[in-house]
């Protein structure tokens, strides 16, 4: 398997994982961190890092709204 197809599958998965976890609300981040050692908020801190590491500037905000948890703003 080359690399581009191994991205691209792990794209997938990662794109799977953020949509399971956005439907399953009733599960906190302080249990996702317990069991696995990850949360939500670890995922948006990662984005945020794959981002800077490509120059892009995203904030931990928007990174947190686009794997799914609501902004500050919103849950006000």
């Amino acid at each position: 398997m080359n690399k581009t197809i191994q991205h691209e599958l792990y794209a997938e998965v990662l794109q799977t994982l953020i949509e399971h976890l956005r439907n399953r609300n009733d599960v906190q981040n302080i249990d996702l961190m317990n069991l696995s050692g990850f949360c939500r908020n670890c995922l948006s801190k990662w984005y945020v890092k794959a981002a800077e590491k490509r120059n892009i500037a995203v904030n931990y905000e928007e990174a947190r709204e686009k794997i799914g948890r609501a902004s500050c703003r919103e849950r006000v």
